[in-house]
């Protein structure tokens, strides 16, 4: 029996290596935005339907979960073997994308399908939106693309509902005080990011809790001053998450722009909309760094995460403005 030379096994591994790292690097890719207004009209024409008021809202949330799933390398999360398993990027973006989807499955059971509080829920969206809600990880038993999937196929269903004529179930309501129920689960999520993606540089935070109710308690009492800061290893995470969120949200945007044309022209909010959407679609510019970049605030290294938090900030702060021009009679 020949002895095994160390050599060989030396090179096995090294191109094992290389291949891994290789087929990773191909598998790192975010795809690219989609027009709404061009795969309604591309559906519509399939169908052989004529548009109604939803249609553009659920086609966007259709689609974003589509190329979730069916983007390069298929979805990632959930993967347990390599090098799937060592990527970070690619799954903290699928779970932004998630998230922002989440929200509008939500609301979009709870408000848009429903004509007041005393209503019933539509049953196809009640069978899509928890279905969302499975573990992003889980890989067995059920999986999470197939209950991703299952939700795709409730809203496909719940959309040719909506342009069946003779289906008086299915609704969808574009009314401003719908629309400003989504946003403000809009501004929580924006915020969120916004403070994780802040806290890549470590900063003193003020105890803002109670502010503006001098009555008001909470469970715990929190110190007067903290200093966040968002772990080294997690900042990347919350940078690519950030990226799927705000990917997700200015495609639903451009739906909604279409759905709820008429309430943002009477508020005169229309620009305002697209605004939001040009601050998202700026960070979506290509990261030529091939790592994001952690300098400090003002230090010779950049800070991607800082300028991802700005551009986000900036929707945030549109998006209350929008709510409150939607609040006005």
């Amino acid at each position: 029996m020949k002895k095994i030379s160390w050599r060989w096994i030396t090179i096995a591994v090294a191109v094992i290596v290389v291949a891994l790292t290789f087929t990773g690097w191909l598998l790192d890719k975010e795809p690219d935005t989609f027009s709404v207004k061009a795969r309604v009209e591309q559906d519509l024409q399939q169908q052989q339907l004529t548009y109604v008021t939803g249609y553009a809202t659920t086609t966007s949330l259709i689609n974003v979960l589509e190329t979730m799933l069916n983007k390069r390398g298929g979805y990632l999360s959930n993967d347990v073997l390599p090098p799937m398993i060592f990527m970070d990027n690619m799954p903290a973006w699928e779970y932004g994308v998630l998230e922002m989807s989440r929200d509008l499955a939500l609301v979009m059971r709870n408000d848009f399908s429903r004509s007041q509080s005393q209503s019933t829920q539509n049953p196809l969206l009640t069978k899509a939106q928890p279905a969302l809600n499975i573990d992003n990880t889980s890989w067995i038993a059920p999986t999470a693309e197939d209950e991703y999937q299952s939700a795709i196929e409730a809203l496909q269903e719940y959309r040719l509902a909506l342009a069946d004529p003779n289906d008086y179930s299915a609704q969808f309501y574009s009314r401003a005080d719908n629309l400003r129920s989504w946003l403000a689960e809009v501004e929580k999520r924006l915020g969120s990011l916004s403070q994780r993606l802040s806290a890549s540089v470590a900063r003193v935070q003020v105890n803002t809790d109670l502010a503006g109710d001098s009555q008001a308690k909470q469970s715990t009492k929190s110190p007067a001053l903290s200093v966040q800061q968002t772990s080294w290893w997690q900042i990347d995470n919350v940078f690519y998450e950030s990226r799927g969120a705000a990917w997700a949200l200015l495609h639903f945007l451009k739906g909604v722009e279409i759905d709820f044309a008429d309430v943002l022209e009477d508020k005169n909010a229309l620009v305002s909309l697209r605004q939001i959407i040009r601050e998202l679609e700026a960070t979506q510019a290509t990261v030529w760094s091939p790592m994001v970049l952690n300098g400090s605030g003002f230090g010779m290294l950049a800070n991607h995460s800082l300028v991802m938090a700005n551009y986000l900030s900036r929707a945030n702060a549109a998006v209350i403005d929008l709510r409150s021009l939607l609040s006005q009679g």
